[in-house]
């Protein structure tokens, strides 16, 4: 076994490989750029080497850098994680030629399955049912239109050299083709270098499926069952659970065994994914391998009690596979969730900055694989993947359960996450049916945020928010507070005590009975009772737990006199608490009104601008592509907001800007 490894990587995926290598007793080498000088997977690896400035191209994507920081720090082997280089033919070509070993496949066969075209022709002489599609690349936008009319509308443009989601459009009509076709060109070449492009049939409303295999030096290949992978926004997993609802014993076995034939085919050794499309018939589609360990590993781990991350060690180092196809066994279920920095209610716009506060969930069959910790910087120079929530249940319903209290529970300040938009998924009856497909989030969620919560969900945070700010208001009064340290509710009266609690549209009465001398409660939301049993000492925290009707859930508040804003199910909201006598007196006043000059655009993001397609004197008209931004690796266009002439540009290519920069004054009228 090896003694010595480096991580060409950084973030959660570092931080997991790091974990194992522990483990196992094998010590490991970071690397990092300027910005990561601090980061997590750096403190915790035995040594860490810098490699160059905060752009990938300058640190995370330079061979050449990486590998003398393995051979200057007497590493064996290299292991590539997820994502920058992990799927590059090259970088595994020259760590074997510097004489180390690379902890993945060889160069040749992520040549051949990270060329989507070169894949999909495999795929066919294993006998695996590929999408109907253009069989060689597109360059041309005649070229593009061709293949698309042999195909026929709708179709899907696919990237030729890697996956992730980045440069993927679909393109419904003829006329919509040329944008389509350079968005996904410009795209693909900056998170590639390659610009080649592959036209097939767009599938509807399909499932994604995955096969975990890993297969070792030595000839044996086996599946470790599936993933469901269908919640996703933008082509990007959100939502990950092994195993899928939608297989049965009979299509899991077929479906793994192509899988299985395929990696023999292409000479695979160590962990790889087939995934496939499951489309409404239940017929299966070969999409794509991914020749890495995938970021929703875990969940194969937990149903199946591995550690992928010690195979793919094992497997590198040359021992053989300790277990054989018939000795897998699914157990249980798993879900995962990624929690990302973005701006859900905002288009989900990238969120950057400082962690102020961080705290993660914890308990039995809950596991967080984490980057990032109070005092982590997030920038736009990476992937806005943060940590991902893992959670285990002898059913799907248990695991699902499991996963909405976690999120409930999961604390980060500083930046804004996609945690409470999960649980909007997690708990929207769609979902928790499992009829899913990859259009769930547009079609059940994007543009439902207005839409009332269920009458449990607002009813347990008005009664939460209630609670908590009857607890503070009296232990204040009756200065029973010197110290948080020393405040239990016992000396608390009887009551029963009355409040109006007003949220949005929603005005709800709560009545509030202490029982006895501890720290029971009933309580009254509308005409619905309540048993609540309350913490001993949690008036003044950000995350509360509360037992209602016997079941635990978790609150995130954030506290502004009798305002609390309470996070919990996805669903978040402020409430305005009063005693009766204050709500007579209160005037609810409609929010000011700010005025807006129509002649700006302000930026929407934060990011780097790539490219100005206009300039001063320019007539534009509505949606029309103005400038176009990177950031967290993909590329978002900033459109005209209404006809009009361009007065002034404010920024040029290669500009960092922020959320709210001057990009655009237009003249006025």
């Amino acid at each position: 076994m090896f003694e010595k490894i480096l991580i060409a990587n950084r973030g959660e995926i570092a931080v997991r490989v790091i974990r194992t290598c522990k483990s196992m007793g094998i010590r490991t080498v970071a690397v990092y750029s300027e910005p990561d000088f601090r980061s997590i997977h750096v403190s915790q690896a035995n040594e860490a080497v810098l490699l160059g400035g905060a752009r990938p191209a300058e640190s995370y994507l330079v061979i050449n850098r990486i590998i003398d920081a393995a051979l200057a720090t007497d590493c064996q082997a290299v292991h590539p994680g997820y994502g920058f280089l992990s799927e590059n033919p090259l970088f595994a070509e020259k760590v074997a030629a510097a004489g180390l070993i690379f902890i993945g496949p060889p160069a040749s066969v992520i040549a051949a399955m990270g060329d989507k075209i070169a894949a999909k022709k495999l795929a066919v002489k294993a006998g695996v049912p590929t999408v109907p599609g253009h069989s060689e690349p597109v360059v041309t936008l005649a070229e593009a239109q061709a293949a698309a009319a042999g195909v026929g509308y709708p179709i899907l443009l696919k990237p030729a050299a890697g996956g992730g989601g980045k440069g993927m459009r679909i393109v419904y009509r003829a006329e919509e083709m040329d944008l389509a076709l350079q968005f996904c060109q410009q795209e693909t070449q900056k998170s590639f270098g390659d610009a080649r492009i592959f036209v097939e049939r767009f599938i509807s409303k399909p499932r994604h499926i995955e096969i975990q295999i890993i297969a070792d030096q030595h000839g044996h290949v086996v599946h470790l069952g599936e993933r469901e992978c269908s919640i996703q926004r933008r082509y990007q997993k959100i939502i990950e659970e092994s195993p899928s609802c939608a297989l049965d014993p009979v299509l899991r076995e077929r479906m793994g065994s192509l899988a299985c034939e395929l990696a023999r085919k292409a000479g695979y050794v160590n962990a790889g994914t087939v995934e496939f499309i499951l489309d409404e018939q239940g017929e299966f589609f070969f999409l794509e391998m991914n020749t890495r360990l995938q970021v929703e590993h875990p969940v194969t781990e937990l149903v199946n009690g591995l550690d992928l991350v010690e195979l793919q060690l094992r497997i590198a180092a040359g021992e053989v596979l300790p277990f054989s196809q018939q000795q897998v066994a699914l157990q249980g279920w798993a879900m995962e969730v990624r929690i990302c920095a973005e701006d859900a209610g905002r288009g989900f716009v990238p969120s950057i900055g400082l962690i102020t506060r961080y705290a993660a969930p914890k308990g039995k069959n809950v596991r967080v694989d984490a980057g990032v910790d109070a005092g982590s910087t997030v920038s736009v120079f990476y992937d806005p993947l943060l940590a991902k929530v893992i959670t285990w249940g002898e059913t799907r319903e248990e695991a699902r359960k499991r996963m909405v209290q976690a999120l409930n529970g999961y604390h980060i300040e500083g930046i804004l996450t996609n945690i409470d938009f999960a649980n909007q998924v997690l708990t929207h009856p769609v979902f928790i049916r499992g009829a899913i497909s990859t259009d769930f989030i547009p079609t059940h969620l994007l543009g439902a945020a207005a839409n009332r919560p269920p009458v449990e969900v607002l009813h347990a945070m008005a009664l939460a928010t209630t609670l908590i700010y009857h607890l503070r208001e009296n232990l204040v009064q009756n200065s029973l507070l010197p110290l948080q340290s020393r405040v239990g509710v016992s000396s608390l009266t009887q009551g029963p005590y009355a409040y109006v609690t007003k949220s949005d549209q929603d005005i709800l009465p709560v009545l509030l009975k202490k029982i006895g001398s501890g720290l029971q409660w009933q309580i009254l939301v509308e005409t619905v009772s309540y048993q609540v049993t309350t913490p001993p000492m949690e008036f003044y925290r950000r995350r509360l737990k509360l037992n209602i009707n016997g079941e635990d859930a978790y609150f995130r508040l954030t506290y502004s006199g009798n305002f609390i804003e309470a996070a919990f199910c996805g669903v978040t909201r402020t409430f305005e608490i009063y005693n009766p006598r204050e709500w007579q007196l209160a005037h609810f006043m409609p929010p000011p009104v700010t005025s807006v000059d129509a002649n700006i655009l302000d930026c929407p993001m934060p990011g780097l601008v790539v490219d100005v397609k206009v300039k001063a004197g320019e007539r534009v008209f509505r949606g029309q592509e103005l400038i176009i931004l990177e950031s967290m690796k993909m590329e978002s266009a900033v459109s005209a907001p209404g006809d009009g002439v361009i007065e002034s540009v404010s920024v040029k290519p290669g500009d960092a800007v922020e959320t709210g920069t001057l990009l655009i004054h237009f003249k006025k009228d």
